[in-house]
């Protein structure tokens, strides 16, 4: 709540008496929320998301599903960052055609039938390249590569059709939950309020909903840059993503339809600023020689896009009325395709929670509801953030101890099977993860 706000219009205002004064002071956080913001009678929903971005626009869906009333408020995204893809791996391709915003046809053009590491470390301890096979999983493809651009597309069109679904193109600027509400308020930038039993924040790294809530973040910048591009190339990728471990951080090429792919180039700050000086020809050439000419010359489709690593974890995941999914609890480096994927889990998760409160008459925006929630996605996110980073950190140093244990743990993938299917498969569905999107077998449904 904002008292100073509060204290400030009660100061100001001429009251007539002091049981006037009295009232004022006594509102709910919710009425007094939308007096002080001038706004009409706000329009009420069960679930309010804050944020019209993949994770808000597949949460939206995912709980009008299930025929609660909610609303997406957020404005239009601006256009994705050029070059920039998401590789949706199988749980996830799963939970988003169980709640019908999949269609193969439309984005599943781009198969990760094969993922390959090849260590170009130049470690004393440098092991065969790992080849990571879905048909050892029974799969026909551990996930599909879908351009960002696309993928909201997708989405938005999905959303917009949803009778179930209202979307709201307004940035949601405030929010207002006191102890004892029977509902959240989220007013926006036109003045006008939504209220919701539950308010999911779903709007990003900079979310307002969550310093307006008082969450607090830990934060990690690395000294690494990713550069992302669409390139073109001579040689078929034949459907295998490869990921190059260098002394500067990964180099890694996902297929896209033809022979194409995308690609995130992870290093250091000087070398980034070298990379994007260059013209598009030498700029091919540069990642040619990266790439070991692996997929023969290699040119740029369209621009460039570069933005700094950091890693980010809420300390929280929820507040009064306020479940926090997707950027707003956490961000990771775009390591592993676990970005995307652990924001869909956030998602699946929550919604389970949800409908099992509803089902036990509970209320579904209240703090030990919002509980069961933070417990179900600790363990999860903490195992995927702490894999990444330490990661990503050992490819920074040479200390032969670091380089010992990691290359050892690529033998150990690349030659023991067990080891190797168990890698595959947590990667795709943790077993930890208590939500039903772990116990899926099929994409008839939830």
């Amino acid at each position: 709540m904002k008292t100073d706000r509060v204290n400030s219009d009660l100061a100001s205002a001429d009251l007539a008496s002091a049981d006037s004064a009295s009232d004022l002071a006594n509102a709910s956080a919710t009425d007094l929320a939308n007096e002080l913001a001038g706004t009409r009678e706000p329009r009420h929903f069960d679930i309010v998301v804050v944020g019209a971005g993949p994770i808000g626009l597949a949460g939206g869906m995912a709980f009008a599903r299930e025929g609660l009333s909610v609303a997406v408020v957020g404005p239009t995204q601006a256009p994705p960052a050029p070059g920039r893809t998401t590789a949706l791996l199988d749980g996830s391709v799963r939970f988003l055609s169980a709640i019908g915003a999949w269609d193969e046809d439309t984005l599943g053009q781009s198969p990760l039938a094969e993922l390959g590491i090849i260590d170009d470390t130049g470690s004393l301890f440098r092991i065969p390249p790992v080849i990571f096979r879905a048909g050892e999983l029974d799969l026909p493809a551990f996930g599909y590569n879908v351009e960002n651009k696309d993928l909201v597309a997708f989405l938005m069109d999905k959303a917009a059709r949803d009778p179930g679904l209202t979307l709201i193109p307004r940035l949601a600027t405030e929010f207002h939950a006191g102890d004892g509400d029977a509902s959240a308020t989220v007013i926006q930038d036109d003045g006008s309020a939504v209220q919701a039993r539950l308010v999911v924040a779903a709007d990003g790294r900079h979310s307002r909903m969550r310093a307006e809530a008082g969450i607090t973040c830990h934060e990690r910048a690395y000294p690494q840059v990713a550069i992302t591009a669409i390139l073109n190339h001579d040689r078929p990728h034949r459907d295998r993503s490869t990921e190059f471990h260098t002394r500067q951080g990964p180099f890694t090429l996902v297929p896209l339809p033809g022979n194409r792919s995308s690609l995130v180039w992870v290093c250091a700050d000087k070398e980034a600023e070298a990379l994007q000086t260059l013209d598009a020809a030498a700029f091919g050439r540069a990642v040619e020689r990266q790439a070991q000419s692996m997929l023969g010359a290699m040119w740029p489709e369209g621009e460039r896009g570069a933005f700094p690593l950091t890693m980010l974890t809420a300390d929280r995941l929820f507040s009064q009325r306020l479940a926090l999914v997707g950027e707003t609890a956490h961000v990771l480096p775009p390591i592993g395709a676990q970005g995307l994927n652990l924001g869909l889990r956030d998602i699946a998760a929550l919604r389970d929670i949800i409908m099992e409160a509803r089902r036990r008459g509970d209320d579904i925006g209240a703090a030990a509801t919002l509980a069961l929630y933070a417990r179900d996605r600790r363990a999860d996110i903490a195992l995927r953030t702490g894999a990444i980073d330490l990661m990503n950190r050992s490819l920074m140093t040479d200390l032969l101890p670091v380089d010992g244990l990691r290359g050892a743990a690529l033998l150990a993938l690349a030659s023991v099977t067990p080891i190797r299917r168990l890698a595959m498969r947590e990667g795709l569905r943790p077993s930890l993860l208590p939500s039903r999107l772990a116990r899926m077998t099929s994409k008839a449904g939830l």
